[in-house]
């Protein structure tokens, strides 16, 4: 059995697998098939449940009983939003093209400035980058996300959302270097690069695609590889460096989700697709 590593964490992987299979199962997934599923790479049953407690106090998962009565977890509402908003990022086939901004721009008041911290880092998450202070900016294609994710943590009231072009000094490409630290973004894809690119060789040389391996190696890349459509705004290439990997990175994942997916389906026992 694998070793699980820091960067697969068991409660990162669970959110994966409802994410990759788990969320068009028809009811709940019982506690036996977490096990199970997670079992399969290299997560034990302790750290499962204990995992998917934390997910439960978050408001994640919400506990059900399956038709047959047995215990399991479904995922609430506002965990299928944001999986259904990632799937226009993680899936994503098309490459960025210059579509404008979306600014956000708001102000927290001193008695409230947890909020502040919260806001900061949600929409850091969420791809933006810094133009100033209490000015953050992102491809115009992330409103939509933006404004689900705000309203769902109740800090739209201190917020203004813009769309907009860039209109100068600087040359964009000058100032999308100051708003992201485009060289630790970089960094991110080599790691995904060095822990998957040889996988989906290895797998391109095989005639066969075994359930167990495929669904393995899939949930593996797609846990790895979902953080990054997010550090990672996908900006037009105009705007990056030419040595940039992103495009690489995408493909390896596209490559490994094609010829991975639906074989790793036979192995959770369902056949549902992200589109």
């Amino acid at each position: 059995m694998i070793n699980v590593s820091d960067q697969h964490a068991p409660r990162s992987l669970i959110v994966t697998l409802y994410g990759a299979y788990g969320r068009f199962v028809p009811g709940p997934v019982p506690v036996a098939e977490l096990i199970r599923l997670l079992a399969a790479v290299g997560v034990d049953a302790p750290s499962v449940r204990s995992s998917v407690s934390r997910l439960k106090r978050r408001g994640l998962l919400v506990p059900a009983r399956t038709a047959q009565g047995a215990a399991g977890y479904e995922l609430s509402p506002d965990a299928r939003q944001l999986l259904d908003d990632g799937d226009r990022r993680i899936y994503a086939t098309a490459p960025p093209g210059d579509e404008g901004w979306v600014l956000a721009v708001f102000s927290v008041p001193e008695s409230e400035r947890q909020k502040r911290h919260v806001l900061r880092s949600r929409l850091a998450g969420l791809g933006f980058g810094t133009a100033a202070p209490g000015v953050w900016v992102a491809p115009a294609r992330l409103y939509e996300e933006t404004r689900h994710t705000l309203r769902r943590l109740r800090l739209d009231a201190y917020v203004d959302l813009f769309r907009g072009d860039h209109l100068g000094f600087a040359p964009t490409a000058e100032a999308v270097a100051r708003w992201w630290d485009l060289a630790a973004i970089a960094k991110e894809h080599e790691a995904f690069l060095d822990g998957h690119e040889r996988v989906l060789h290895d797998w391109e040389k095989r005639t066969d695609t075994p359930p167990e391996e495929a669904y393995r190696d899939y949930l593996l890349a797609l846990d790895s590889w979902r953080h990054l459509p997010y550090a990672d705004p996908g900006l037009p290439s105009e705007l990056l460096p030419g040595d940039w990997p992103g495009a690489r990175s995408a493909a390896v994942f596209r490559g490994l989700h094609e010829r991975l997916r639906d074989a790793g389906a036979d192995f959770v026992g369902l056949l549902g697709s992200p589109g």
